[in-house]
């Protein structure tokens, strides 16, 4: 993970965090860039000069100091690790979603519920007995039986 402003390569990638007070969050939320969104870089900035990127369909020109408060991870990274069943993931981890297997019907019951592609994932808490999970992901809180969440393989992220 690193900053949109030290990104050297053009390519996708997608948002893990956003930086600053709470102002600024909301006013970059408003645009679309919020957690777990996939953007694209246009033009890298060189040195302290802006950035062109490409967000749900429109393109965005952002200065130095606004990249510099995004932190991004690029999606090729995701394709290069070892994936891990989302069940295996410690409470208060982040991962991103890289794949859903099963058979159909249990993989549309889990894109349905929102675990598709590149969502960020963090798991929020578990029950006492460890079955139920609780995930927080898209701005919601969802609950997933383990053997559910065997079915969704991640890619941690590193915090």
């Amino acid at each position: 993970m690193e900053s949109l402003a030290r990104v050297n390569q053009k390519g996708k990638y997608i948002v893990t965090d956003i930086l600053g007070n709470p102002r600024f969050v909301r006013r970059l939320n408003e645009i679309g860039m919020v957690v777990s969104v996939n953007l694209t870089v246009i033009s890298t900035s060189q040195g302290e000069s802006g950035m062109v990127i490409y967000l749900r369909g429109q393109r965005l020109a952002l200065n130095h100091s606004v990249a510099a408060l995004i932190v991004v991870r690029q999606l090729d990274e995701a394709g290069t690790q070892d994936y891990k069943a989302l069940s295996a993931v410690a409470v208060g981890a982040e991962a991103i979603v890289a794949k859903v297997v099963g058979d159909k019907r249990i993989r549309k019951r889990l894109l349905d519920m929102g675990l598709t592609k590149n969502t960020v994932v963090k798991i929020n808490q578990t029950a006492p007995l460890g079955d139920p999970l609780e995930l927080l992901l898209r701005g919601y809180k969802l609950s997933l039986r383990k053997q559910e969440a065997d079915y969704v393989l991640v890619t941690e992220v590193e915090q």
